[in-house]
């Protein structure tokens, strides 16, 4: 896993990000956040542990789907507009046409039991993925302005709200998140006061 002084790769050409996020696309039925944060910092190194994490976290507040939006901050840091099409190009071309496909071939078997447990089985794996995925960043939040006790706070605020108290996602994005980041906001302004 790249550290702070270990140099980084990048992408070689605009066909790189092409097929880099179709590969990506591909593979990232459900559980698209371990797949990314896997390809993009643990294989292709594009990205530090903490880059990463900064730049999920613009995607996710950014409006569309995040990996999406991930794709085309990376294709543009590296070729200005080409770089974010050719990315963008990559992450929707094959993957919709093969989801067409599927579509059509699930028609099929929609009314099947059998089917409808192999996709709840499949979500299964795509939330043990992203929990597994959440884990693995943990320690980057080491590093976090807001600090590790603030960041676990939050999660553990966010999974009650959701998961046990069940109140709308808006909500808790309103609430936790707002009070994050005026709590990150707070612990900047610290640091920038003279001690």
């Amino acid at each position: 896993m790249p550290s702070a002084d270990t140099p980084l790769n990048a992408p070689r050409s605009c066909a790189d990000l092409f097929w880099s996020f179709t590969w990506l696309a591909l593979q990232g039925f459900g559980g698209v956040l371990a797949v990314v944060q896997r390809e993009l910092v643990e294989k292709k190194r594009w990205l530090t542990r903490e880059q990463f994490i900064e730049d999920w976290a613009v995607a996710q507040i950014m409006p569309g789907p995040n990996v999406v939006n991930l794709s085309m901050m990376i294709g543009d840091r590296h070729f200005g507009l080409r770089g974010a099409l050719a990315a963008l190009a990559g992450m929707l071309a094959l993957p919709t046409v093969l989801v067409l496909v599927l579509a059509a071939l699930f028609a099929t078997v929609a009314d099947s039991e059998l089917a409808r447990r192999a996709l709840r089985g499949m979500g299964a794996v795509a939330a043990g993925l992203v929990l597994a995925t959440g884990l693995k960043l943990a320690g980057a939040l080491r590093a976090s302005v807001m600090g590790l006790p603030a960041c676990i706070a939050a999660a553990a605020a966010t999974f009650a709200a959701v998961a046990l108290l069940r109140v709308p996602l808006g909500w808790v994005v309103l609430t936790v998140g707002g009070g994050a980041c005026l709590w990150a906001w707070h612990r900047l302004g610290a640091a920038k006061r003279p001690s």
